[in-house]
């Protein structure tokens, strides 16, 4: 996924980490965020219950999930506008 990542432009990652975020903030692939934040913040244990809890227990297909475009009809996927949008002096600030 890194890899990938380093051949593509800035829209293409933009795209990739908003599909992450959406994953972990809808919770589907995993509950470890919202697990983490219970532990760091609510109950102040530290002690989070990480599902799976080793990391040998993770597959390429759990990573490959979090990248995935999100699979619901009401869910739309990060567009980007053009950069025909953008003045000349916008875009020299990006």
């Amino acid at each position: 996924m890194i890899r990938e990542g380093r051949l593509q432009g800035v829209g293409q990652c933009l795209i990739r980490e908003y599909r992450m975020v959406s994953h972990v903030m809808r919770g589907e692939v995993s509950k470890d965020f919202f697990e983490g934040c219970r532990a760091i913040l609510l109950d102040k244990d530290k002690n989070p219950k990480w599902e799976p809890s080793r990391l040998e227990q993770i597959n390429e297909s759990m990573v490959e999930q979090y990248f995935s475009k999100v699979d619901d009809e009401e869910w739309e996927d990060l567009k980007l506008p053009t950069k025909s949008v953008f003045s000349a002096s916008s875009l020299s600030k990006l």
